[in-house]
């Protein structure tokens, strides 16, 4: 049988292509390049599946590199959150890297392009700088200081790293083509003055390079054959080359850029600046907030590592920009927890019922297995009694014949139990039911090997026993946006889209086993969902996320 050939995308083209003519294998090298300014979203998580995939494909090294040239933005607790992220991912990084790390050479290196007069220090303000550069129809102006002498930006330059200047007075720019058509050619800044602490420098600078100084030259210092980025970077490549033209030696690899399409999630937002004004106005309770498309709030709702590889490997890598329906990341969740999460029983909106002919402070227990879908299934115990609580949904007094489920006069199969039959109810004074009275079929136990124990009938419940079961807070979570694109409307604001329904909470009950689950173990609550024990939880109250339904109910809701 001939062996199946794997479909290449786009990127792995470059890199064969580039294996073709004669680059060489070993000086492969990745990185993924995160700024520690916010935590990770499902965005990213398409980036560091495809870098640290390509290292595995290739068996290249892959770096984790962290862009920390902004500290008015960036922070430790960032950094840490990164680390952990792509670690829980399952991938492992052969340097961590920062460009701080970099910014002696950095600034080394400025020097040597003012010495080149190739840059020069500008003391126009922002509004001046950004009226003299024109527009895309119209060429840019030269700066009144651009023709400094080398003495005098060298001088300034080094007074501006001492700190003698204010914040914004001056800054160190690129001589390139003010009549370029790349308005990004049009010599761009190359550091500005920014008296504050690094988390890791501290106030050893005061001057901090531009991401477009800095990703290449840190590239090439790290010697990445491949530096992948997104498509808004795409006019950034002719900078990101004429840097590197710069301090470029033949005799080491350089870097090649290239890029592919943001996959947009629908009914969520990820630009990292509306993320975090949906903490900081407390839309939800912090980054990791499970209605967040976070990687960390992903993994507190319960999401799997597998599932969101799964999902980016499904969704590929591709040159246009294109919206992706959340549920098919919900499909990829639902597909491994299903191989994974074990069985169990919870009751979310209860109620009572009394089996009338079993005996009276009677407790039995019967066996349930943990995931039918084991290699070698498994099997726990579960106590049964005479009072019981099932789904309130679960019961109707009167119901036509499609209904299977408890009405009176009706028989169901309690789960790994008995069968049962409704014989009356109990209402308050409201007409609201209180309890329902059955009896069971004592010979019908499922296992026990009776003929009564093989009888058929058509609905099967899930339970809990009211002297056993314990009480749960059960977070159940909805999609945070009502709209497939809530950052799509030019004349309204994201947040008028939240939907008021993204986070109910209710008591429920649970089988007793299920409170010396550890925080983040998943399960099946059956014919509910698939749910995750919340870091919040402990012994004595137990808290549990939804992580998804047993099926897309959205789909149907769009239909309609």
């Amino acid at each position: 049988m001939a062996e199946e050939v794997k479909s290449l995308n786009f990127i792995e083209h470059i890199i064969e292509e580039d294996l073709r003519n004669g680059f060489d294998q070993n000086s492969l090298r990745f990185r993924f390049p995160p700024e520690p300014n916010g935590y990770l979203h499902i965005g990213h998580a398409s980036s560091i599946c495809l870098n640290f995939g390509l290292g595995l494909e290739y068996n290249a090294p892959v770096n984790l590199r962290f862009d920390d040239t902004n500290p008015a933005k960036e922070e430790q607790e960032f950094v840490d959150a990164i680390k952990k992220d792509v670690s829980w991912l399952g991938f492992e990084w052969d340097k961590e890297c920062y460009a701080s790390d970099y910014f002696q050479q950095l600034y080394d290196w400025a020097v040597y392009l003012i010495q080149s007069g190739k840059a020069y220090v500008d003391s126009q303000t922002s509004e001046e700088m950004a009226a003299q550069k024109g527009t895309p129809t119209r060429p840019g102006t030269d700066s009144p200081y651009r023709n400094r002498s080398v003495e005098e930006n060298l001088d300034l330059f080094e007074r501006m790293k001492k700190g003698e200047f204010e914040s914004g007075s001056h800054v160190l720019r690129a001589k390139i083509d003010m009549n370029s058509s790349n308005m990004l050619m049009r010599d761009p800044v190359m550091y500005r003055i920014l008296h504050k602490s690094h988390h890791r420098t501290g106030d050893t600078w005061c001057i901090y390079p531009m991401y477009d100084w800095t990703h290449g030259e840190s590239d090439y210092i790290e010697q990445i054959s491949h530096s992948l980025c997104t498509l808004e970077f795409a006019m950034h490549r002719e900078l990101y080359e004429w840097f590197l033209e710069q301090v470029y030696d033949t005799s080491q690899v350089k870097p090649k850029q290239r890029e592919f399409a943001r996959r947009n999630l629908s009914h969520t937002v990820v630009s990292k600046r509306k993320l975090l004004r949906l903490v900081q106005e407390k839309v939800v309770t912090g980054w990791d907030d499970p209605r967040m498309p976070t990687i960390s709030g992903l993994r507190r709702r319960g999401y799997t590592p597998e599932s969101i590889r799964k999902f980016a490997d499904t969704i590929g890598i591709a040159k246009r920009e294109n919206l992706i329906d959340v549920s098919l990341l919900e499909f990829c969740a639902r597909e491994d927890l299903n191989k994974t999460a074990p069985r169990v029983m919870a009751v979310l909106d209860p109620l009572k019922i009394v089996i009338t002919n079993y005996p009276e402070g009677k407790t039995e227990y019967v066996t349930a297995e943990n995931n039918p879908e084991e290699e070698n299934v498994t099997y726990r115990e579960l106590p049964f009694s005479k009072e019981l609580y099932i789904e309130r949904e679960d019961f109707k007094e009167e119901a036509n014949r499609k209904f299977f489920r408890l009405k009176l006069g009706g028989e169901v199969r309690l789960k790994n139990a008995y069968i049962i039959k409704a014989e009356n109810v109990i209402k308050d004074a409201d007409g609201t039911i209180l309890e329902v009275h059955c009896t069971y079929d004592e010979l019908s136990k499922s296992g026990s090997g009776t003929p009564e124990s093989m009888r058929k009938v058509k609905g099967t419940l899930h339970w809990v026993s009211i002297p056993h079961a314990k009480k749960a807070e059960i977070r159940v979570y909805d999609r945070l946006f009502t709209e497939a694109e809530p950052d799509g409307h030019e004349d309204k604001d994201f947040l008028e889209f939240i939907n008021p329904d993204s986070l109910s909470i209710v008591e429920g009950y649970i089988e007793p086993g299920l409170v010396e689950a550890a925080a983040g173990e998943r399960f099946q609550f059956q014919r509910i969902g698939y749910f995750c024990v919340d870091p919040d939880s402990s012994k004595e109250n137990p808290v549990f996320n939804k992580t998804v339904g047993l099926r897309d109910s959205w789909a149907k809701i769009a239909e309609k």
